[in-house]
């Protein structure tokens, strides 16, 4: 039959961590199956050619996750960042569907210049949130890189924690039942995620009367050495004063490329301004110009209707007099 224990190795060192222990990672289902029937051919190969069978166990990482003090700490925290930066995206995102209706209904008062420019300002400010929610929500932005580094700690921990029992306890393989591992059933005997916890508490305990017998001995020592402060290193300082400069030359030259751009939109803010009001003065003015015309031609269409009106009174009064004149005489 050979030697048994050739056969006893932990899964972990058999099997990719990246592939276990990936959190909302997708796999393609054929991948699955394939990845299925390989550790059944293997477990049937084990127990072949062993008695007593393959031991194996399995974690629950997302159960893992939910229960480390440290973990749903970081976690509140980072979606705390996360809803701010949503708000942020949506109050930009409200500030030019705003300019897009004024520029609707402005429309009609606008040269094409005017028309193009508004338009040329709001493709800006749409291209520079859609940057912005790349650099925040993308593949690459900050949510997922803070994510990644805050998980990386605890799962680089669970692993070196479940090689120890698997050594220990001398199990075969050990699967994670939130990856992507198709897992039918499981039974909770062969669970060993509250072990994991445990020694993750325990390495927590002890890591923190570490740090107070560090901070006492630290306090006893500067209660000793008295306030006397370390002299300066000089290579330190200059490294130090070196990366303040820098990062205050970044930080000017940031300041001046946003004054400049928030000038230029001014500018073009109070040229648009210009232009509207005139516009409107010149629309008044010729409303106005129509408008007194208008009057004009009313007035002399009144003064000639009059005066038809007086030509008739005084051509009938001249017909009433002749008819008198011509009575008489007879």
């Amino acid at each position: 039959m050979g030697n048994t224990l050739y056969y006893r190795t932990a899964i972990l060192s058999n099997l990719n961590f990246g592939t276990i222990f990936s959190i909302n990672k997708p796999t393609d289902m054929k991948t699955k199956v394939l990845f299925l029937l390989t550790m059944l051919l293997t477990l049937s190969t084990v127990h072949a050619q062993r008695v007593n069978g393959a031991r194996v166990g399995y974690i629950d990482m997302e159960y893992i996750l939910e229960n480390v003090d440290t973990y749903q700490e970081a976690n509140t925290q980072l979606e705390a960042k996360a809803q701010r930066w949503k708000n942020e995206i949506q109050k930009k995102q409200n500030a030019i569907d705003q300019m897009k209706k004024n520029l609707s209904a402005e429309r009609v008062l606008l040269t094409k210049e005017l028309v193009d420019e508004r338009e040329e300002e709001i493709e800006i400010l749409e291209q520079e949130l859609q940057t912005y929610q790349q650099d925040r929500f993308g593949p690459f932005g900050s949510l997922m890189v803070q994510r990644q580094n805050m998980v990386k700690p605890i799962q680089d921990q669970v692993l070196n924690i479940v090689q120890d029992i698997a050594k220990k306890k001398r199990y075969d393989f050990v699967f994670d039942k939130s990856a992507d591992v198709v897992m039918l059933y499981s039974a909770q005997k062969f669970d060993i995620s509250d072990q994991v916890l445990r020694v993750i508490n325990r390495d927590k305990k002890r890591k923190g009367r570490e740090e107070k017998i560090r901070e006492k001995k630290s306090s006893k020592s500067k209660f000793e050495d008295g306030d006397t402060a370390k002299e300066p290193d000089p290579e330190a300082e200059a490294k130090k004063e070196a990366a303040a400069a820098k990062k205050e030359e970044r930080q000017k030259l940031l300041d001046e490329r946003k004054k400049k751009r928030l000038e230029e939109r001014e500018a073009k803010k109070k040229a648009y301004e210009e232009k509207r009001k005139k516009l409107i003065a010149d629309r008044e003015a010729k409303k106005k110009a129509a408008e007194e015309k208008r009057k004009k031609r009313e007035e002399e269409k009144r003064k000639k209707a009059e005066e038809r009106k007086k030509k008739q009174e005084e051509k009938e009064n001249e017909n009433e007099e002749n008819g008198e004149g011509a009575g008489g005489g007879q």
